[in-house]
């Protein structure tokens, strides 16, 4: 007669082991999904963050009394100049008053120092110092949302004789080519590689003096027209129409 041991216990042991060795790798795959949803969404911060511009800080410093010369050399002008910085750093030297074009441009105009020393006066090692001396130059635009200060390109612009009229984003002024023997009056505007106005004026009559060459341009609102006088006989008035300019002579100024 066969005889049956007691019944066998079932192994709890290794029924809890086969369990727990199950949860580990789901418990892994859930914390994954945790990180990868957490680095996703860190990524949408940063390229949010970096879609958004930087602002700049555009400010000017102190003005400073300088001097330059006149057309000859033999004699100092008094000039007023300051610094132009941008996020704290020095980018341009500027004098004058700016003009505001839109809400985020404004031009300036540029001052600069060169070196006046002659080669006799550098030869000697002891003696090699820079002679600075400071100068007008032309104009600069300013962007206030990118920070960045570039050239205006001013086709006949004397940094001399030449005087600057602004109105909105145009530029009016007597221009001399480079040769000197043409006096031109010229408009431009920002943005435009060629002026919208370039005509002949005759033969430039400057003195030694900066600004000599014609008083600075006089604009009108409405109709939109700029007013040139090179000397007492001549006056010239243009009417600007956008990137149109028609000529009006003095008798139909008159009339209106």
């Amino acid at each position: 007669m066969r005889h049956y041991g007691a019944a066998t216990k079932p192994n709890i042991s290794a029924v809890q082991t086969s369990l727990q060795s199950l949860v580990r790798p789901c418990q892994s795959s859930v914390m994954l999904q945790k990180l990868s949803l957490i680095f996703i969404m860190l990524c949408f911060a940063c390229s949010d963050c970096a879609a958004v511009p930087k602002p700049h800080v555009i400010a000017f410093g102190k003005w400073t009394s300088a001097k330059w010369p006149n057309a000859t050399g033999q004699k100092l002008l008094d000039l007023k100049v300051r610094p132009l910085f941008v996020d704290t750093r020095l980018r341009e030297y500027t004098t004058g008053t700016p003009h505001d074009v839109t809400d985020r441009l404004f031009v300036v105009r540029r001052a600069f120092r060169v070196n006046d020393a002659l080669p006799t006066e550098t030869a000697n090692p002891n003696s090699n110092i820079p002679r600075w001396q400071w100068q007008r130059g032309g104009w600069l635009l300013v962007d206030r949302l990118t920070g960045r200060v570039s050239q205006l390109n001013l086709p006949e612009f004397d940094p001399f004789y030449s005087t600057a009229s602004w109105y909105r984003d145009y530029i009016a002024y007597c221009g001399v080519s480079e040769d000197g023997k043409k006096l031109y009056v010229v408009v431009a505007q920002v943005g435009r590689r060629k002026p919208i106005l370039k005509k002949d004026a005759g033969e430039p009559g400057g003195a030694d003096d900066p600004d000599s060459e014609c008083p600075p341009p006089v604009w009108e609102r409405t109709p939109l027209r700029v007013t040139f006088q090179p000397d007492d006989d001549q006056r010239l008035v243009f009417s600007i129409r956008g990137r149109v300019v028609d000529v009006v002579n003095d008798a139909e100024g008159a009339e209106e």
